[in-house]
């Protein structure tokens, strides 16, 4: 409803709005006679033997809205060049410096990061961890090492996925952090660890 506000205003000024907990509820609860209508996509109608009364009810026309796909684990989709992950970041303590150590970890790696949210835990006040979105794939070196830093900043880190953006446009990967750069330093490191600089 949020996202109709306005729409809602101009066009049913005089009617109450009733919050229920998801659009397809408020068509079921419509096609069962307990509203007279609700906000829902065009398919809801189809589904729930209901009309539909107005289209386009929206106050941005290029608003989208996210869904996520929550499944138990299994095999990572490939790289794809096109990619993002996602995460959970749990802060071990509540510190000046703390959501500075989390980005960090991205930043030094160059990851550009397309989501992050604070989120309380629930366990006690002050206690949050972060959802993020980053471009990226887990196989890529700069990612990896990312979610190993994090790993060793935060209490918990929860890996949600890593998968191909849907707009289909490619990951920039600034100098200095591709896979083969990444592999180089490694490299450099074991000959200097081995006294062959």
């Amino acid at each position: 409803m949020p996202q109709c506000r306005g729409w809602l205003g101009a066009n049913l000024p005089d009617c109450e709005w009733i919050p229920v907990a998801s659009n397809a509820e408020a068509a079921r609860m419509a096609a069962d006679g307990q509203l007279d209508a609700a906000l829902a996509g065009a398919f809801a109608a189809d589904m729930y033997g209901l009309d539909v009364l107005a289209a386009d009810v929206h106050d941005r026309t290029n608003a989208v809205t996210r869904f996520v796909v929550v499944a138990p684990p299994g095999p990572l989709p490939a790289r794809t060049g096109s990619d993002r992950t996602s995460l959970a970041a749990f802060i071990a303590v509540d510190h000046p410096g703390a959501l500075l150590e989390i980005l960090t970890e991205f930043a030094v790696r160059g990851i550009n990061l397309t989501t992050i949210q604070s989120r309380p835990t629930g366990n006690r006040l002050g206690q949050y961890y972060f959802f993020i979105d980053c471009e990226g794939h887990v196989d890529d070196a700069r990612v990896g090492e990312a979610l190993m830093g994090l790993r060793r900043v935060c209490a918990d880190v929860r890996f949600l996925g890593s998968y191909a953006r849907c707009d289909g446009a490619s990951t920039h990967v600034r100098p200095g952090t591709s896979d083969a750069e990444f592999a180089e330093a490694a490299a450099w490191l074991g000959r200097l660890r081995f006294g062959r600089p």
